[in-house]
């Protein structure tokens, strides 16, 4: 029988706007699945299901045996990532899934919380006050493989979030700003470079960035339609299942990339605000559950698990409104996706999980 002190421990802030959240992203499904004739509402609700069992189920072991187990999970998230190069399912020009028959797998979600036990593990194991230049080498080391197998798919996007995560948890054990100066020229530097090995599509889209009005009937549309789509929907918004840039068929993807844009369109500003609320009361309770973690792990671990779904948040925004290039980032629990619900409530699982467990370190 589990203890039950973790049940009193559970904190039920972070479960009840994670499921408020949940909802309004079924209300949102639903009508876009109106817009595009097919019931993604529905095997959302399922993922829904499974993903809260899957945060269940998390709570339920010691979070610190996954210090054993972190170089493993990171070692199978990479054969899968090989998998799906060689037998992959191959939609809309990136080979991203593994067909399992009743679900499609992709591995490069479940990558996400695979990086942030793995970072969690070396900087709880190293116990350094701050991080040189040489001592991230190990860590690039260890990043690099999923984040090149990751951009063959090709995903650039989940690729640079992976650092994004790495990084933000780095900078939380702190690094020296001599390190922090070395990075930054590095990055400059090496613009160019990376500038030269983006495919032909990637570097579209970086242009198209910068002037969606260039190609408004191509490249740019997306961009524009979307942008558009929020903008229309003012201070109250069209209405729910009124939003004419969806169900007109003009915004493209409304249930996955550009999903915060039809919620915008039919509910206005008032509802984006809402959505941010809750969002930044789940990620308010994950810090503070950081903060207040006396285990180094554990702290790492959710810090981590919140920069997951924090980054992908602020990039999905900036995206669908225009102020960041279109990287096919998903907005957490509010994009249709089974493998991005399940890895997101795997990680609110373990941000539970540290939680519960507070009562362990006196």
């Amino acid at each position: 029988m589990p203890d039950k002190r973790i049940i009193q421990h559970v904190d039920w802030w972070l479960l009840l706007s994670l499921l408020l959240i949940m909802g309004l992203g079924f209300i949102n499904l639903n009508s876009a699945s109106i817009a595009t004739g097919y019931p993604f509402q529905w095997k959302q609700l399922q993922w829904y299901s499974a993903g809260l069992v899957l945060m269940a189920v998390m709570i339920l072991f010691d979070y610190r045996v996954l210090l054993r187990y972190a170089v493993h999970i990171y070692s199978l998230v990479l054969a899968l990532l090989v998998l799906v190069l060689v037998v992959g399912k191959t939609v809309g020009g990136s080979q991203r899934w593994l067909p399992l028959g009743f679900f499609n797998l992709q591995p490069s979600e479940f990558a996400k919380l695979a990086i942030v036990i793995l970072v969690a593990r070396i900087i709880a194991l190293d116990r350094k006050e701050s991080y040189a230049f040489r001592d991230l080498l190990r860590l690039a080391a260890l990043l690099f493989p999923p984040v090149i197998l990751i951009n063959l798919q090709p995903d650039l996007g989940t690729s640079l979030l992976l650092i994004a995560i790495a990084g933000s948890m780095i900078l939380l054990a702190t690094i020296r700003w001599t390190t922090v100066v070395t990075i930054a020229c590095v990055c400059v530097g090496g613009l160019p470079l990376v500038w030269k090995f983006l495919k032909p599509y990637q570097r579209r889209r970086i242009e198209i960035f910068l002037n969606p009005e260039n190609d408004p009937l191509g490249s740019g549309y997306h961009v524009i339609q979307s942008k558009i789509a929020v903008g229309s929907g003012q201070v109250f918004g069209k209405g729910y299942g009124k939003g004419t840039q969806a169900h007109l068929d003009f915004l493209p993807e409304v249930h996955t990339d550009f999903a915060f844009s039809i919620w915008a369109e039919e509910w206005g500003f008032v509802g984006a605000v809402i959505l941010v609320i809750l969002f930044a009361v789940l990620l308010w309770r994950c810090v503070s559950i950081a903060a207040s973690t006396r285990e180094r792990f554990g702290t790492f671990l959710v810090f981590g698990s919140a920069a997951m779904i924090f980054w992908q948040v602020f990039i999905n925004t900036c995206m669908v409104t225009g102020l960041m290039p279109v990287v096919g980032i998903p907005f957490p629990f509010i994009s249709y996706g089974g493998s991005s619900v399940l890895t997101a409530c795997m990680g609110l699982g373990l941000v539970l999980n540290v939680r519960a467990r507070r009562f362990l370190f006196p």
